[in-house]
Order: structure tokens, then sequence, then C-alpha cells
């Protein structure tokens, strides 16, 4: 097939997007693909091997019978690269609007998947113009203090963007007193959220499990993977993922039979709660009372060293198979669908 790769973008994710777009591009030829590389730059500039622009874009996107939307957050992860492939009529790797909008937000995920039984940390969010007010004044900031202690969020707790991933603008902080929580506070905003998540730190395991929906429907969980971040780091943080040497990922998880199986259900059931497609990266934090949902990612990072690759290598899917059964995948999808199937 040709496939048109989409990579780059105007999130804070953009290397990562470009680094997973051009593995994909690379194993896509190796499976025997007519693969188009479509490069969005930082500044939203679109180019083609054809030309720059989005004119230029939109004639190689109708020239393709597949786009991969290899994009890491806002205007790309979140549903707008996916309506305008839906607006042209164009097959594409992944979830559909809806989906890819509330997954990218950390908390409508959790109300989601809470919604079809599945357990998440307690957390609070706290809106953007709140959050900025917090850091500019003590009387808010003890206001906003104040209600995360009502909710029993005193610390240690994480200060996360609702909208965003790769661990940038996240913030572990012993407590909620005022100093460290307009400290992470405006990590967190100056990441570009919109508004600003509190969650109860879980202490415990963290644990990938990956999903693969294939070509006649089947949606399928992998080796469940074991994240053993950089010691020297306060968590799995954007330097442990993408610049340290100590960490280390342990596939399959050394979780016992009872415990993978139990993540396995909690992921197919969060997967077509949020009305996922394609593929996911469900992601859990298991603590001394069992796991809880941490985030799912949409389209995860898909270097080829990265964990869903990884995590489906260890089933005797090599990296070049893989991208081919998301593209194989996608060319039976309903053109313009807006939910996944049932």
């Amino acid at each position: 097939m040709r496939v048109a790769v989409i990579h780059g973008g105007t999130s804070s994710e953009h290397d990562v997007s470009v680094a997973s777009g051009e593995g994909i591009a690379d194993g896509l030829r190796r499976a025997g693909h007519d693969v188009v590389p479509v490069l969005v730059d930082r500044a939203g500039e679109w180019h083609t091997p054809y030309g720059a622009g989005r004119l230029v874009a939109v004639d190689t996107l109708l020239g393709c019978d597949v786009a991969v939307p290899a994009l890491h957050g806002v205007l790309g992860e979140d549903g707008t690269v996916q309506g305008f492939l839906d607006v042209l009529g164009v097959r594409y790797v992944g979830s559909p609007v809806a989906a890819s909008a509330v997954c990218l937000d950390k908390q409508l995920t959790k109300l989601v998947v809470a919604g079809a039984g599945v357990p998440v940390a307690p957390g609070v969010l706290v809106p953007v113009d709140r959050a900025r007010a917090a850091t500019c004044s003590a009387v808010e900031l003890d206001r906003v203090a104040a209600d995360l202690a009502a909710a029993g969020l005193v610390g240690p707790v994480f200060v996360k963007p609702v909208h965003g991933g790769s661990s940038i603008g996240v913030t572990r902080i012993a407590t909620t007193g005022p100093p460290d929580l307009a400290r992470a506070l405006g990590a967190a905003l100056e990441a570009g959220s919109d508004s600003v998540l509190v969650e109860a730190e879980v202490c415990g395991l963290e644990v990938d499990v990956p999903v693969l929906e294939l070509p006649d429907g089947e949606v399928r969980c992998g080796p469940s993977l074991l994240v053993q971040s950089d010691p020297d780091e306060p968590f799995f943080t954007e330097a442990a993922k993408y610049a340290s040497g100590a960490t280390r990922f342990a596939v399959p998880a050394p979780l016992g039979t009872e415990l993978t199986e139990h993540l396995e259900r909690l992921a197919a059931t969060a997967y077509r709660a949020l009305g996922c497609r394609g593929l996911a990266r469900v992601d859990f934090l298991v603590g001394s009372e069992g796991p809880v949902l941490n985030e799912v990612n949409t389209f995860p990072g898909f270097t080829p060293a990265s964990q869903f690759p990884r995590m489906w290598a260890a089933a005797g899917i090599g990296y070049p198979a893989l991208v081919d059964l998301l593209v194989r995948t996608a060319s039976t999808a309903s053109v313009g669908a807006v939910a996944a199937r049932p």
C-alpha cells in the first residue's frame, strides 16, 4: 500500500514524534509498502516530498491508501489530525476522534474507565485559570492547597499537565505545601497544559500492557512490560525515558499468571470503554491495594526501542510485521468512522 507517515507536530513531544515516524517509515518500507513521509514542523507547517504547505499535504494524503498519524500530544494525538483525515476520507492507523481526544485528557480518561469498573488513583483537577492564579497569589495558592487537603491529597502527590505525555511538566512533591505546590503547578503550565491534575502517589510497580487490534477485528493484549526506572531519577521522568542508560524494562513483566491476566482484562475493558481502535498502550500502577490505571496512550512512542514494539517483539511480532499489521487493520476500517467496533 501507499502509506503516508505524518510525524513531528507542534507539541512539546515533537522530537519523540520525529523518531517514531522515522522508525515507522523504515519498518513499512521493510514490509514492502510505498512510504510517503509527511513532516509537520514546530511552527505547524506541513512538508511532503512534493512541496510544503497544507494544500500540498492534502493532495499528498488523498493519494495514499492509509495514513499513520505518528504524532504525540496536542494537535496530533488529541483527535484534531484524526478529524482532518476523516474529513478528507483517508483511512488512518489508530483511534478515532472521540477516543483520541478523551485519552489525551488524563481526567476524562479516568472518568470514563472508572465508570467501566477500572480502578484509578484519587485526584483533583485544577483548572488552568486557577492554577495560574495560584502561582501568583499566596491567598489562592493556600486555597488550592486546602482543597487538595480536603480531598485527602496532602502528599506525596504527582502534579501533571492534563494534556501531554513523555512525563514533560510532571513533578512529584512530598507535600502539597505552598512552595512546592506553586513550583509544580508552574512546571505543568509551562508544558502547555490547559489544566493540571494532582494525583495521589501509588507506591508499587509500573506496568504497561499493549493492546493491538487485528485486521479481523480481534483485540489482543501482548506481553506486559515492567518499568525499572533509573534509580537516580525521582520517578519515570522524561530523562529516565529517553536519556538514561540505567532504565531497564522487563518483558514479560514477572508478575505471575493471576495478576497478568487481571491487568489484561482491565486493559481490554479500558480500550473498549474509551472507544479505541487499532492500538493502545495501557499503563498501570500496581500498589499494595491492587492495580490502578495511570493513562492510556492511543499512539505510544514507536521507535524500535520503544515500549510498545518491544512488548510485541516478545510475542514474536517484529517491528516491520507490527507496523504492517497496523496499516492492514486501518485499511479495513470504515472511512470517517467515529467509533471503534463494539
